[in-house]
């Protein structure tokens, strides 16, 4: 099958990263450098010297009170995901999957920092990015092995990871000459120093700055993204320690294009550019990781390609086919047919300005009625002890009354009211109500609990569609994208450490797909619930124990511990086995104490349990043997009414014997004597 032409297919590539440019840099990075501004509480530009410029943080007011319920909702029970099986067969794989992804984001990853910058990039920036990708690393060693035999050697030098660097050899004694004049050559020691390769792949998920992501100007989601780049600056050691070719990242070193999304984001920490280095390796390159669906190979089906380039000329140095998108993006307020939709900031923006205009003029006003103007009769006042403004001073004048003060207008009684207003409609547009902070004693004066409930409750309606709004399509794709990624990848089982316990997995062995369940905890009262309802169930387990038994039919200590340590989950603690041991992984010396504990004599508490349990099987055994009789009073009469209809049935059956037989009696007579029975007359 024929494919493109290289110079086609780089003006293909080249167009589409151009492109994804223009529209970022016209249409997305001058509303983030403005997000940015209201964020860090900058000034408008419309300050006037003399006068307030102070600035309402409106925006990072939001946000920051937004944020800590986001992650609460999504770290509450440690598991980001859940995966679900789709038959019987499968209910272990999903098990162990949603262990290993959760693991390999926990873990492997700082899952609560990359979720934390990835919602808050989405907060503020209208969209926020992760990528994944599995990181294969080679680490070399050298050792020094001294002494070795021949045999020794051999076996070292049989695994494929090891090479070597130097070898000495060293004869143990002299040639041994046989009688018929054969020698044989005395054995060898090797010295050798070899160099070992030690491979290793771990999935990785790392955040993307906003201005680095790029994507096609039309695309409704990642599914349907027919172009997505990563563009970033690297150090010049970085692309050559990934195998570039050195002459050709040398020669497009030094690219210093001012980013002015990067610089406002350190803004407030550092004035002027970013410093340049004299290290020619640590000079940046632009690097440009694009994925592409392109027909390469001119088959009429476009086909998903990562095409890695390098240099502000994208001088394509990698091309491979690629099975999927490897970002995520989240946006918080969903525009339909769009995968770019809202920010909360983009909803606060307006009022922080209208905000801090009103606080700029209250001060003013504030600032006037403490310094006010002052009317002086011209020629009746010494101008210099006016101008003069000291405590204690004096005014000198010709006649009283010749200086009044130029009172102005209290303006608090209508600013305030119209500040709460302002406040009101940034409840209702952002669902962050002083309610979902903490209860307004206002609001709430003389409530019922179940009022107090509702209000909480309704004002965290917001809070929750935003939560599912990035549990369902950032959050489930990147979950997804780490699964793929250790099937695709991963060769062979990992031994990881999981609730004390060291699991192999192997995701080989998953051989079927799995529906994504997001685990969302909204609130604290489903919390609540959660927990009410295992306390009842946990006081059942302990009654069924308590009476039938450890062998009994309903309930195991192992689930009575799994509820318990539910129970300790939810309320906040994370290792359940601190508090709880595992009753099928015990100790060995820890089962020794309790088979002699109870080879010992019981104690009344025990007997008490004993005498319960025998009392509730005895109960059980009574009500079986009622039952049995029952049963068998049943069959007994069954089995009578049966023999006595047989009995009857029989009777009948001896009595027509007896009529029949008595009627050929009759017959027999009859013709005997020729008369008629029935009347004594002879027949005709």
């Amino acid at each position: 099958m024929a494919k493109k032409d290289d110079i086609e297919f780089h003006g293909i590539v080249r167009n589409e990263i151009e492109s994804a440019v223009n529209y970022h840099d016209t249409e997305l990075s001058s509303d983030r450098i403005e997000t940015m501004d209201y964020y860090l509480g900058e000034p408008f530009g419309n300050e006037l010297a003399g006068r307030s410029a102070v600035v309402s943080s409106d925006v990072a007011d939001t946000v920051e009170a937004m944020l800590p319920s986001l992650m609460k909702i999504f770290t509450a029970s440690g598991d980001f995901v859940r995966f679900a099986p789709r038959g019987p067969e499968d209910v272990e794989a999903a098990d162990q999957a949603t262990d290993y992804v959760n693991f390999i984001l926990n873990s492997d990853n700082n899952g609560f920092v990359i979720l934390h910058n990835f919602l808050k990039d989405a907060l503020l920036f209208k969209y926020g990015v992760v990528k994944s990708y599995y990181d294969e690393t080679e680490t070399v060693t050298e050792d020094s092995y001294i002494g070795l035999t021949e045999d020794e050697l051999t076996a070292l030098l049989a695994d494929p990871d090891i090479e070597v660097v130097e070898q000495e050899m060293e004869s143990m004694g002299e040639d041994q000459v046989l009688p018929d004049g054969t020698v044989l050559p005395a054995p060898m020691t090797f010295d050798v120093r070899v160099k070992k390769t030690e491979r290793d792949g771990r999935v990785c998920v790392e955040n993307i700055p906003p201005e680095e992501f790029l994507f096609n100007r039309r695309a409704k989601s990642m599914d349907d993204c027919r172009f997505a780049a990563h563009r970033t600056r690297l150090p010049a050691s970085d692309l050559i320690a990934m195998g570039y070719d050195r002459e050709l990242v040398e020669s497009n070193a030094g690219f210093n294009e001012v980013d002015d999304e990067r610089q406002e984001r350190f803004e407030d920490l550092e004035s002027g550019q970013e410093d340049s280095t004299l290290d020619p390796s640590q000079q940046s390159v632009l690097y440009t990781e694009a994925y592409i669906k392109t027909d390469y190979d001119d088959d009429g089906i476009a086909e998903l390609r990562r095409v890695c380039c390098i240099g502000a000329g994208y001088e394509i140095v990698k091309n491979e086919p690629y099975g999927m998108m490897p970002f995520s993006v989240v946006s918080p307020i969903l525009m339909p047919h769009r995968m770019v939709g809202r920010s909360i900031a983009e909803l606060v923006k307006d009022l922080q300005e209208i905000k801090s205009s009103l606080l700029r003029q209250q001060l003013d006003n504030v600032y006037l009625t403490n310094n006010a103007r002052i009317a002086a009769v011209e020629g009746q006042v010494n101008i210099d002890d006016l101008m003069s403004n000291r405590p204690g001073g004096v005014v000198r004048m010709r006649a009283p009354g010749m200086v009044q003060p130029i009172t102005p207008p209290a303006i608090n009684q209508m600013a305030f009211p119209l500040l709460q207003y302002i406040d009101q409609v940034k409840e209702n547009r952002t669902g962050m109500t002083r309610a979902s902070q903490g209860l307004d004693p206002d609001s709430l004066q003389s409530s019922t609990r179940a009022a107090v409930a509702a209000t909480i409750s309704a004002s965290q309606q917001k809070i929750e569609m935003i939560a599912r709004v990035f549990a369902e399509t950032g959050v489930k794709h990147l979950m997804q994208s780490i699964l793929r990624l250790v099937q695709t990848y991963q060769q062979g089982p990992r031994i990881v450490r999981l609730r004390n316990k060291f699991v192999p997995m192997d995701p080989q062995e998953w051989d079927t797909e799995f529906d994504t369940i997001i685990e969302v905890g909204i609130g604290t009262g489903d919390t609540e619930k959660r927990i009410a309802v295992l306390t009842q169930v946990a006081q059942k387990q302990e009654e069924i124990l308590t009476k039938l038994g450890v062998a009994n039919p309903l309930c195991t200590l192992q689930q009575y511990r799994d509820t318990l340590a539910r129970i300790i989950e939810l309320s906040g603690f994370k290792d359940s086995s601190a508090f709880l041991l595992d009753p099928d992984n015990l100790p060995p010396e820890l089962q020794q104490k309790i088979q002699a504990r109870h080879a010992e004599q019981k104690s009344p508490q025990d007997e008490a349990i004993e005498l319960e349990r025998a009392k509730a099987q005895a109960e059980i055994e009574s009500d079986r043997m009622k039952m049995q009789a029952e049963i068998e009073m049943k069959r007994e009469k069954a089995a009578a009414e049966m023999q006595l209809k047989r009995e009857e049935m029989q009777m009948k059956m001896e009595l027509r014997a007896q009529e029949m037989q008595m009627e050929a009696q009759l017959r027999g007579i009859e013709a005997s004597t020729g008369l008629d029975i029935s009347t004594n007359l002879p027949r005709a």
